[in-house]
């Protein structure tokens, strides 16, 4: 289990990158939702002992991270979001390599690892291609490769799934999923249907505060009869604003569709909407934007 309590960053420019973030993270698949620029990727460095936070406080399991970063480092997996690689090795060379660098040492010890996760990440008949002719789903599934080496128990993956065909993103979700069963894997995104496909626990984080967090279904079930929908011209979009609590929109067919959210019936033409968890997040911006 990962606790983070109060834990704050400030950057030497004075930029508040977290700000008082309290989060308990038990095994399995956590999603951390939130826009460009949230400061997902911050927290994650903060996590992975990539930087150390202005204040607060990181435990996993018995380990005080802040204070024994080493010792988290040795149960860690990471794959960064932007993840580089000597583009003229090939796969079997690559991971045999960063195996030594986490301290596989032992020849054959080492062998048996490379060769258990090229499989499990799907790459064997690939294992002699260099990394350079890789997709980008080739590559992100590489990547989980050397994030798994040592068995780690703590996995932290940052905007994983971006610029992948659906195709990728499906084989890379399904292998998240299928490691995410015994140890804790944080998904960082901006992508809400990562989340809703594969976390039971979730938060939102924007403008480096946590604004919501729990069940994806819990959040989805607050929402319940408060979501409403309406098509419209888009030269109606800005009145629309002026008379609703606008949380999303997006066209269809030429029209525009907009989703409000309101107590009771909120006039003429619109209609109910089973809400989703990208109601659930756009609501949530909402809020946040009309409170700063």
């Amino acid at each position: 289990m990962l606790i983070i309590e109060n834990l704050n960053h400030v950057y030497p420019n004075g930029a508040h990158a977290l700000r008082g973030i309290d989060l308990v993270i038990p095994n399995g698949m956590f999603g951390l939702l939130g826009p460009n620029g949230a400061g997902k990727s911050t927290l994650m460095r903060t996590i992975a002992t990539l930087q150390t936070p202005t204040s607060g406080h990181l435990r996993f399991d018995q380990i005080n991270v802040l204070a024994n970063p080493e010792a988290l480092r040795r149960q860690l997996g990471y794959l960064p979001q932007d993840f580089g690689v000597y583009p003229r090795v090939s796969a079997y060379d690559m991971l045999d390599h960063m195996a030594v660098l986490k301290g596989v040492t032992q020849p054959a010890a080492r062998k048996e690892t490379v060769e258990a996760l090229l499989n499990q990440v799907n790459l064997w008949t690939v294992r002699h291609k260099a990394l350079a002719g890789f997709s980008g789903g080739m590559r992100q599934r590489f990547g989980i490769a050397q994030a798994l080496i040592g068995d780690p128990r703590l996995i932290i993956v940052d905007e994983p799934t971006a610029g992948l065909d659906p195709e990728e993103r499906n084989r890379f979700l399904n292998l998240l999923a299928e490691i995410g069963e015994n140890v804790v894997v944080i998904l960082s995104t901006h992508i809400v249907e990562d989340v809703a496909d594969l976390c039971p626990s979730m938060a939102i984080l924007a403008e480096g505060r946590i604004l919501s967090q729990g069940a994806p279904l819990g959040l989805i079930e607050s929402l319940k009869g408060r979501v409403w929908k309406k098509t419209i011209n888009r030269h109606n979009l800005e009145a629309v604003r002026k008379d609703h609590e606008v949380i999303s929109t997006r066209l269809f067919a030429g029209a525009t569709v907009v989703h409000v959210l309101a107590d009771n019936q909120p006039g003429d033409g619109f209609e109910p909407v089973l809400g989703g968890l990208e109601d659930v997040y756009f609501s949530v911006l909402s809020a946040s934007r009309r409170v700063a």
